[in-house]
């Protein structure tokens, strides 16, 4: 005799989509595009398969839904950003896209090391991922992360170096010329640009916004830019030797807040009043750095999120057979505040 008590009583049987197919009178298969929104079926046909699918408490397991769909419903995110001030933003943008393509994302931390991002490719894809987004912590071009890949891939914030792939990128240039249309407009004829180190693409790229918008005004830059590293050190070290070299200044474009922070922290310390005689604008919109400044800097956002958000939606553009190659130019803009 049984004991009802044991494993046995306590342990019910899974519904399955044949129990479901019994219940309604119909296939296996008929089931299985009633419940997907697939397949040419009659609307009492679909309605008395959920009927009998809620009936019976029928819960599709969503991996093999997915399977019979040819789709996983899953993308995979390779970020270089170990520290997360641009990772970070760019993914809660592109979840924002994802959740409404219903979609749900792996986070791998490839830490800018060419063999630890070709594993979680490799993992990733395992998975069957339907696409993959790699975003960047620098605006330097890199190589794509791999060729003839079987899902397509975007490239968010650090563009890939073929133009035949898909990169959503910041307006580095635009950033210098809100920058500088600020300080005009305030009144700023006499603008000097301390920037991070030259070897980058960004330090590149803004300073030449910033001369570009200086001519647009008949207006010359303060000296040539002062090249140099992305820390509050070196902006306080570069705004005294400004100090010593044009005691005319009235403007300062900085590379990033972290410098801009430095500036008017060197600024102060020589005296100087802020945004009275001197007005100082940086680039990020970092808010724990741009906040916390005296005065809080007036700053230029490089809509991080938004490129997140185009990212994905560019995605799944390209996984429904609608992809768009190229460089996508995501805009920037101003926060006023008081620097």
């Amino acid at each position: 005799m049984t004991d009802e008590t044991g494993p046995r009583a306590t342990t019910a049987r899974r519904v399955g989509i044949a129990d479901v197919a019994a219940r309604a009178g119909v296939s296996v298969g008929t089931v299985s595009k009633a419940l997907n929104g697939s397949g040419r079926l009659r609307d009492e046909t679909r309605a008395r398969v959920r009927a009998a699918a809620d009936e019976l408490g029928f819960t599709p397991i969503s991996v093999a839904r997915n399977l019979l769909a040819g789709r996983t419903f899953t993308v995979g995110v390779i970020t270089t950003d170990s520290y997360g001030r641009f990772g970070i933003p760019v993914m809660r943008g592109a979840e924002d896209s994802l959740a409404a393509g219903e979609m749900i994302a792996f986070l791998c931390d490839g830490r800018d090391d060419p063999i630890r991002e070709q594993h979680h490719l490799g993992k990733l894809l395992e998975r069957r991922v339907d696409g993959i987004i790699v975003a960047g912590r620098r605006t330097d071009p890199r190589r794509p992360i791999g060729a003839d890949l079987p899902v397509p891939v975007v490239y968010a914030f650090a563009p890939s170096s073929d133009p035949a792939d898909c990169s959503v990128v910041s307006d580095e240039r635009g950033a210098a010329q809100l920058a500088v249309e600020h300080l005009v407009k305030t009144g700023r004829r006499r603008i000097a640009h301390i920037t991070g180190p030259q070897s980058h693409a960004s330090a590149n790229e803004r300073a030449a916004g910033l001369a570009e918008a200086l001519a647009a005004h008949d207006l010359e830059p303060v000296d040539e830019p002062y090249f140099g590293s992305w820390t509050e050190a070196w902006g306080r070290f570069a705004a005294a030797q400004l100090l010593r070299t044009h005691d005319d200044v009235d403007g300062v474009f900085c590379g990033n807040d972290v410098i801009a922070r430095g500036v008017t922290d060197g600024l102060r310390e020589a005296g100087i009043s802020l945004p009275t005689q001197i007005g100082v604008v940086g680039v990020d919109n970092w808010g724990l750095v741009a906040e916390a400044a005296r005065p809080p800097l007036t700053t230029v956002d490089l809509g991080l999120e938004e490129i997140g958000r185009r990212s994905a939606e560019l995605l799944l553009d390209a996984i429904n057979g609608h992809a768009q190659p190229g460089v996508h130019v995501v805009p920037g803009h101003l926060v006023v505040r008081e620097s």
